[in-house]
């Protein structure tokens, strides 16, 4: 099957077209060789190597699709080989500081102006 073809079966992009750009990019590799054409042939036992986001995907082949299917079927296509993701910190939470509503403008307004006199 085509490596294109085969990333796109599997969900990996959105779009057939758009894995064909990586794939001509010469972002994928097949068994740790780069790989610039979308047509090259890949199957069962084959191992990808490609950037997907912000992560480097490593995934081995389990089989092939005649068809893009649902992503639970999908999924049984391949073994993700990829190393676990880092957690990325938590965003601080809100604690309230940030730009004054116009109720406490008001406020602030009230009290300078009392102040002054």
């Amino acid at each position: 099957m085509r490596l294109d073809k085969w990333l796109w079966h599997a969900r990996f992009f959105k779009t057939r077209g758009r894995a064909t750009e990586v794939v001509a990019g010469g972002h994928v590799r097949v068994n740790a060789q780069k790989v610039s054409k979308p047509a090259q042939a890949v199957g069962a036992g084959d191992t990808l190597t490609f950037p997907q986001g912000r992560r480097i995907r490593v995934v081995r082949i389990l089989g092939l699709a005649d068809r893009r299917g649902p992503a639970p079927e999908a999924q049984t296509l391949y073994d993700d080989l990829s190393p676990p993701e880092d957690d990325a910190p938590a965003a601080p939470r809100f604690d309230g500081g940030g730009r004054p509503t116009g109720r406490d403008r008001r406020k602030l307004s009230q009290a300078k102006g009392s102040a002054l006199e």
